[in-house]
């Protein structure tokens, strides 16, 4: 039986609960591995989902992305599972769906909206998360020309989310016998529980992006985002409830950046990183995919992607580790994208799970077509009487 004191280990900005895990026939790491993974959903709160592929995710990576592309629709999905080795049927599951658009505006700014819908359940108490949001931004070029452009784009987001735990899954300490086990007695502990079975909440998001088209190949972008400026409460606290403790969701800073570099015609490398800092922590996505052309023709456009991708992050109060290499691929086919990604594992609980730790798949649909700038084409009959009108006052004064 373990003793885990999440209010001392991890702050009063934490739930403040203390958790007992009856944890049979286990033994070395994968006991310490099933204790971590079992209170896990309690405090993950403090911290949002993520992607190995974030590129493949811009709505959730920054608002500013929003229609920064290079068709006029997108439409995206993701899915995510984690720990299956371990955890079975009870393993982190995430999945994203987003779209977005971009709206051509004067001679060459653009405006771009989209929504997210994103879900998330962990662990054995079906901790899970929903939430909808919808996003805006304004793309305003900066200098260019007919083969280049440089681009500042502000962006921001409103969402709803809404968050859930099932407490009857829970093992508490009165619901054990010493040197027996499990009791079946019903409990006592949940009153005293400072995370709500359920809660709705809003959250509000502001970005920035500069990208830049060097030309036809290539293209480089580094932008920021702010998360939950709002820092909402994860439960129903009041002064006069005591029963809960404010649980803040911590403000969440983004930078990242990446871009398209051509070697040759049909090779192109597609670098990219990402640092999220949140609280008392923060991670770093970082590496690159190798892009390889394979179209027969301009109407056919083809390629293949193989990358090798790394994360790193904070342990608390003990410095950095190195968490997963990330073995990833991409195959786009016209308008369709498909990328595939495996974590391996090589933090310290790679001992109970070697090389074990999730896969990930996304796609992608693009909606291209020619733009529409009609406010701006000529009025050539406007223009011929304009002339003409001239031509007769001049040759009037010069007669």
């Amino acid at each position: 039986m373990k003793n885990i004191d999440i209010s001392k280990k991890f702050g009063t900005r934490f739930a403040k609960v203390v958790v007992y895990l009856g944890i049979h026939k286990v033994v070395g790491m994968k006991r310490i591995l099933y204790i971590f993974i079992f209170a896990l959903p309690l405090f993950m709160g403090a911290q949002d989902i993520h992607f190995s592929q974030f590129y493949m995710s811009p709505l959730n990576l920054n608002p500013a992305m929003t229609g920064v592309m290079n068709c006029k629709m997108r439409f995206l999905a993701n899915y995510r599972n984690q720990w299956a080795p371990i955890l079975k049927s009870k393993s982190f599951n995430t999945f994203n769906l987003s779209f977005d658009q971009k709206i051509p505006v004067g001679r060459y700014d653009y405006f771009g909206f989209g929504g997210t819908f994103w879900g998330d359940k962990a662990g054995s108490l079906d901790f899970s998360t929903l939430q909808f949001k919808l996003s805006g931004a304004y793309s305003k070029r900066m200098a260019g020309s007919r083969t280049s452009a440089h681009y500042l784009v502000f962006g921001a987001e409103g969402g709803i989310n809404q968050r859930s735990i099932n407490f009857h899954n829970a093992l508490f300490g009165d619901q054990i016998d010493a040197g027996v086990g499990p009791s079946g007695r019903t409990t006592v502990e949940n009153t005293k529980y400072s995370i709500d079975p359920g809660f709705l909440f809003a959250d509000v998001a502001i970005g920035i992006l500069w990208f830049s088209v060097l030309d036809k190949e290539n293209n480089y972008y580094i932008g920021g985002s702010f998360s939950h400026l709002n820092e909402p409460l994860q439960n129903h606290y009041s002064p006069s409830n005591p029963n809960f403790t404010a649980s803040p969701l911590y403000s969440k800073l983004t930078v990242h950046g990446g871009g398209i570099f051509a070697i040759n015609k049909r090779t192109a490398i597609v670098p990219g990183i990402v640092t999220f800092i949140q609280g008392p922590h923060f991670q770093v996505n970082g590496g690159t995919s190798f892009r390889f052309d394979m179209s027969k023709s301009r109407y056919d456009k083809q390629s293949f992607q193989a990358g090798l991708w790394t994360r790193i992050s904070n342990k608390l109060n003990s410095g950095i580790h190195s968490d997963a290499v990330i073995l990833s691929t991409r195959f786009d086919y016209n308008k369709f994208g498909i990328g595939l990604s495996y974590d391996v594992n090589v933090s310290g609980l790679r001992k109970a799970s070697p090389a074990n730790n999730s896969f990930e798949f996304s796609f992608i649909y693009n909606i291209c077509g020619p733009e529409k700038r009609g406010i701006y084409c000529p009025n050539f009959k406007k223009l011929y009487q304009v002339i003409v009108k001239a031509a007769l006052i001049a040759a009037f004064f010069l007669q």
